[in-house]
């Protein structure tokens, strides 16, 4: 691991913090506060912050700064997302957030263990990295990226993991998202448990 990272997740490698307003998936409109923590080796190749992927490029950041900074905002919930955040132990940092009242989201592609208390977990499997078993369960959300046609298969594979009341999302990949998004319309027409998540925040311009 990158850093010399307390255990305790009392310092975590942030590598950029923005208020916004969430683009994708279940909570799409609602403002929210990102935290966008430095480190990943799940490796998408399509990943639009591959300079999140070395941990090392990014400052290791007292949680209860973060955990301030965030309190600063009219919208009283944050978005943990990354990289891929579960490399961390997010227990301290969550705990803190919630102390205050806010809302704690996390986006994970499950390929790490569980920690942190999450008001909304976002489970986004990656071929490249198989979420484990004991993560699924959990998902309030299932949402795949739909890079190409087999990606409706393994969307299947994870539904069938999640828990009955988990919300489930299909996702065109923005890069291919003209092939892709009438492919993903047809799929959910004849498939109706899944809905359409769109980036919306890329249509907005806004981060």
């Amino acid at each position: 691991m990158a850093h010399n990272i307390p255990e305790d997740g009392t310092l975590l490698p942030l590598m950029e913090e923005f208020y916004t307003i969430q683009g994708e998936g279940y909570n799409t409109g609602k403002a929210a506060y990102f935290i966008r923590l430095g480190g990943c080796d799940v490796g998408c190749h399509w990943c639009d912050v591959k300079e999140s992927w070395d941990a090392e490029l990014h400052p290791l950041t007292l949680s209860d700064d973060i955990v301030e900074k965030a309190d600063t905002f009219p919208g009283k919930a944050v978005v943990v997302t990354g990289g891929e955040p579960l490399i961390y132990n997010l227990d301290y940092l969550t705990r803190k957030l919630q102390d205050k009242g806010i809302l704690t989201f996390i986006e994970t592609s499950g390929a790490y263990p569980l920690s942190g208390s999450w008001d909304w977990i976002c489970l986004s499997p990656k071929k490249f990295k198989a979420p484990r078993p004991d993560i699924t369960p959990f998902a309030n959300e299932l949402k795949v990226i739909v890079f190409n046609k087999s990606d409706f298969e393994w969307a299947e594979k994870y539904a069938e993991s999640v828990s009955a009341t988990c919300k489930l999302y299909l996702q065109p990949e923005w890069s291919k998202s003209k092939e892709m998004t009438p492919l993903i319309v047809d799929y959910v027409m004849a498939n109706p448990k899944w809905e359409i998540s769109l980036q919306t925040h890329k249509f907005l311009n806004i981060p």
